[in-house]
Order: structure tokens, then C-alpha cells, then sequence
């Protein structure tokens, strides 16, 4: 469960940064998570980056924390290591009745990267993640259909205001 958690609310990568996570990454003080990335290690200052420990993230983090299994172990994630999770994801989706999608961890990533986007700004949310501005607009960020039905209902009313504004202009209304 929390490596699903990690991927859909942290949009850590997996295998290779859920994995990296160890109980010392952790400060359950001030919430924060720290992520080793083994796939932007070799870039200065991309070895690592800090995150917020969201409050989906934090509950299922808590409740693993609480199992005995966990007492002295280094890595948070022990369960599964070696495993082909994409597989053993798979067949989760497939047991609950849900209709499989393409690259189902990237799009965990990519879903967590378009709401954060939708609300802090974007060189803050590729730093949680781990990523440029232009490799999410690239891979990751989505379209979605909140998204046009916002653009549809129009809450400032500035563009409908600018568009009636011009047709009484041309004589078209009025």
C-alpha cells in the first residue's frame, strides 16, 4: 500500500526511488521527505530533493510505521524489494475490476505532478518531484477534464465580460 502511496501522492519513481527510501529519510518533526534519485544522481545537486510529506503519504507511512516487521530496519520499503512491481501492480488492477492504463507508476507520477501543478507553482512542484518545468510539460502534466469544465464555467467572468465587450462593439448584440 505505501508504495502506492509513495508513487500516486509523492510521485517518487519506481522502482529505483521507492526503494532508495530509508527510515532516516523521514523527519516526521517537520514532515518533510527526503528522496534519493539514482536516475538524476549523476547531475550536480540532483542527487537528492526534499518533499513535503503529504497528508495521503503520511497515514499510510504511519501505519506501516506501526508494524513490529518494521523495528530496525533500514529501508522503509522491505517488502517486494527485487520484485517486479509493475506486475504485482497489474494484477492488483486487474482483481479490482479496473480497466488497465499505460505505464501505470509514470502515470501515478504524472496525475500527483498535474494536481500539485494545478496549485503550488511549477518550479516548486518539479523540485518535490524531481524534474524540470520542461520535462513535465513534456511527460507528465495532463489536460483534464476539470480543466475544461473550469475553462467552461468561467469563475473570474473576465474573458466572457471581454468577448461581450467586443461583439457589442462590432453591433453583433444589442
Amino acid at each position: 500500500m505505501l508504495i502506492l502511496a509513495l508513487a500516486r501522492f509523492g510521485g517518487l519513481r519506481v522502482p529505483s526511488e521507492v526503494h532508495e527510501l530509508t527510515w532516516d529519510d523521514i523527519n516526521f518533526d517537520e514532515k518533510k521527505i527526503m528522496v534519493r534519485s539514482p536516475k538524476t544522481e549523476h547531475h550536480e545537486g540532483k542527487e537528492s530533493r526534499v518533499m513535503p510529506m503529504f497528508p495521503e503519504i503520511e497515514q499510510a507511512i504511519n501505519e506501516l510505521r506501526e508494524q513490529p516487521s518494521t523495528e530496525g530496519k533500514t529501508f522503509v520499503i522491505n517488502q517486494h524489494r527485487g520484485d517486479n512491481l509493475r506486475t504485482r501492480f497489474l494484477k492488483i488492477i486487474k482483481r479490482a475490476g479496473v480497466k488497465e492504463w499505460p505505464k501505470q507508476f509514470q502515470n501515478l507520477r504524472s496525475t500527483r505532478e498535474t494536481e500539485l501543478a494545478n496549485t503550488y507553482p511549477i518550479h516548486v512542484v518539479c523540485r518535490w518531484l524531481g524534474n524540470s518545468p520542461s520535462v513535465a510539460m513534456k511527460h507528465y502534466l495532463q489536460m483534464t477534464d476539470e480543466h475544461f469544465e473550469k475553462a467552461l464555467k468561467n469563475p473570474t467572468g473576465k474573458a466572457q465580460q471581454k468577448a461581450q465587450q467586443s461583439t457589442t462593439e462590432l453591433g453583433v448584440i444589442g
